[in-house]
């Protein structure tokens, strides 16, 4: 993936004040307390996956297996979202992230 393939570098390029200003935002958000990081990252997944964003996914279930969660997390994460969203997150998602998690390639 080269760096114009990254949205967030094409976000620091494009418009550097908003995305300082972004960036900020998500520093203040990491040092709240009320839930430890990688049930952040968890978090993570499973809005993104509602979302159907599959580019986000990979690379918090990158940071998630950093901080310590397991492949049936990241997985559990992903599928309980089938209740709000229905399936296609899931079908989306759910591969992507086990690429991910299994390969740690974002290529794959």
């Amino acid at each position: 993936m080269s760096s114009n393939d990254n949205p967030l570098v094409v976000f620091e390029q494009e418009a550097p004040e908003v995305s300082k200003a972004f960036n900020q935002l998500i520093e203040a958000l990491k040092s709240t307390n009320g839930l430890d990081s990688k049930t952040k990252q968890l978090l993570y997944i499973g809005i993104k996956t509602a979302l159907g964003d599959v580019t986000a996914v990979r690379y918090h279930v990158q940071m998630a297996k950093q901080l310590g969660a397991t492949r049936d997390e990241i997985k559990d994460t992903i599928l309980i979202t089938i209740s709000v969203c229905g399936l296609s997150g899931v079908a989306s998602c759910l591969p992507a992230a086990l690429a991910i998690y299994d390969n740690g390639d974002l290529n794959s």
